[in-house]
């Protein structure tokens, strides 16, 4: 079987082609406010990356890169005042925080209408509730484009998402349900994990683990989505044996050039899409 490669970096391409061109055509002038605590070295290249690709459409950001030892209580007087300030349309706290200030309570503090990473309790419960008017959160939000991306009908197909997370698996497979698939969440404690992902008609992978699903593990024909980041012998590499994967699944997402560029993508245009919704105009 060939397996068809699902291009991230030319499908979030496309994406922000799109976005330029409304925000150009409208006059649109969308900010994001990027909050980044210490020097996590991978949260400076992902913030860079952001900028680079919000630069490229015509979208302002303004960067809070705070000191390690910053309170609690001052990064949340941040956000209050970010909340407050009119010209700043979407709000991100790049994650990892250090230990000793509390991410829930942190991104709780963004207001729900500046929530372009969807991770508060009102984007999540519309998420659920009513995804056509949620901010739904950029990583799975990027998966379900790249899912219809393959062309393959997602109803009534079985989906299983490894891992649990708030920013990943948990609102995937909300997202999933939401289009009628039937879905399983597996997770460090699940047992006989191979027998379950050989019965999946898509395959979304996102715990960390390099290479953990090897082609014994993956129903043939099946969309696998590979979430995973991971460097092994100075070689970034997914959560899936790619080259194992190719042959057997019928289309998969590569690390690099996969997931990550359009969860990027996803995050600017929820951006927009909150800087029209602050200013009354048709999403």
């Amino acid at each position: 079987m060939e397996t068809e490669i699902i291009d991230g970096k030319d499908l979030a391409r496309e994406v922000r082609f799109f976005l330029k061109k409304e925000i150009e055509e409208n006059g649109y002038s969308p900010k994001l406010a990027i909050i980044m605590v210490g020097n996590d070295p991978a949260s400076i290249v992902y913030v860079k990356g952001k900028q680079k690709a919000a630069a490229e459409i015509g979208m302002e950001t303004e960067l809070y890169a705070l000191p390690e030892d910053i309170s609690e209580n001052e990064v949340c007087e941040l956000i209050k005042t970010l909340n407050a300030d009119e010209s700043v349309n979407g709000i991100i706290v790049q994650l990892p925080l250090p230990r000793h200030i509390d991410p829930n309570k942190i991104t709780c503090m963004v207001s729900a209408q500046k929530d372009v990473d969807g991770f508060g309790p009102e984007q999540k419960w519309l998420l659920e509730h009513d995804e056509k008017n949620a901010i739904a959160s950029a990583t799975p939000k990027g998966i379900i484009r790249m899912l219809e991306k393959s062309g393959k009908a997602l109803a009534s197909r079985k989906a299983v998402v490894i891992g649990r997370s708030h920013i990943v698996g948990r609102p995937m497979a909300v997202m999933l349900l939401n289009r009628d698939c039937t879905v399983a969440v597996a997770h460090s404690k699940t047992k006989n994990l191979a027998e379950l992902t050989r019965q999946a008609d898509i395959l979304i992978v996102a715990c960390g683990c390099p290479k953990l699903i090897k082609a014994d593990m993956i129903k043939e024909g099946a969309i696998i989505i590979d979430v995973g980041i991971n460097r092994v012998n100075d070689k970034l590499c997914g959560d899936v044996d790619f080259e194992g994967a190719k042959g057997i699944a019928g289309c998969i997402s590569p690390v690099p050039g996969g997931v990550g560029p359009m969860t990027i993508a996803m995050l600017l245009e929820n951006t927009l899409l909150a800087y029209k919704k602050q200013h009354h105009l048709n999403s």
